[in-house]
């Protein structure tokens, strides 16, 4: 298996999810979701180099409440103004040399391992890939600005044509590193977009509905029965398993 370096970027302050803390820090079946995504990635890619980025101002506090729990190795570095500057320093961070690095959303914690290693293996293969699912809302695109009346012009577009794009996005490392010495463009909507400008193609792979970015309240609440239904999987199996020894 090649080289891994995945940097998990978790520098938002969590506004539309509520609670008195960033999002990144709130507590999700019993364990702050940052450590979830350190562990899920720990798991699915043993002996990758995790690295990550927190705003300055609350990496003290990240070191406290994690040394409170089991969380994986990982290195921690201060973010930039924009995502696109907290992936930089991620990079400036790993001291591995890695052959292929992944971007991962601090909450998105759910992924499985089988998607995180499909979505590597595209990576290896093609240079850079990521987790896509199909929409299944229907989509308007609004054109002008509102009428008299208040009614905003707006024509249906093609769902058929459409993917939501998750995280991780894997990339061979001088790929992704030649592409981010770019400067910062507002066009820069995630990783995949600092590639492609940079004229490398994205090649995408399957994701899965359940690997949730979490945002809102009721992210959480859906978030905690999926944990909880593959715990209650995991005990059924392990069950089954102990009386076929």
């Amino acid at each position: 298996m090649e080289r891994t370096g995945i940097i998990i970027v978790a520098g938002g302050s969590g506004r539309r999810a509520g609670g008195a803390r960033p999002k990144q820090f709130a507590f999700l079946g019993g364990m702050p979701v940052l450590a979830r995504t350190i562990n899920n990635f720990a798991a699915a890619m043993p002996g990758a180099e995790i690295v990550a980025v927190l705003p300055e101002q609350h990496i003290e506090f990240w070191n406290n409440l994690a040394a409170r729990f089991d969380v994986a190795a990982h290195a921690v570095v201060a973010g930039g103004a924009e995502r696109f500057d907290s992936v930089k320093n991620g990079l400036a961070a790993l001291t591995t040399d890695p052959e292929l690095i992944a971007v991962q959303d601090g909450v998105r914690p759910l992924g499985t391992a089988a998607m995180i290693r499909r979505v590597a293996a595209a990576a290896a293969r093609h240079g850079a890939a990521i987790p896509v699912v199909e929409a299944v809302d229907s989509f308007r695109e609004t054109e002008g600005e509102p009428d008299a009346e208040g009614i905003v012009p707006s024509r249906i577009v093609d769902r058929r044509r459409l993917r939501i794009v998750q995280t991780p996005q894997f990339f061979r490392a001088d790929v992704l590193r030649r592409a981010y010495e770019a400067d910062y463009r507002t066009e820069f909507t995630d990783d995949a977009s600092v590639v492609e400008a940079a004229g490398h193609p994205v090649c995408l792979t399957e994701g899965e509905r359940e690997n949730l970015k979490l945002t809102t309240p009721e992210d959480f609440t859906i978030a905690e029965a999926l944990i909880a239904a593959r715990e209650e999987a995991e005990e059924e199996q392990a069950a089954t398993d102990a009386k076929h020894l």
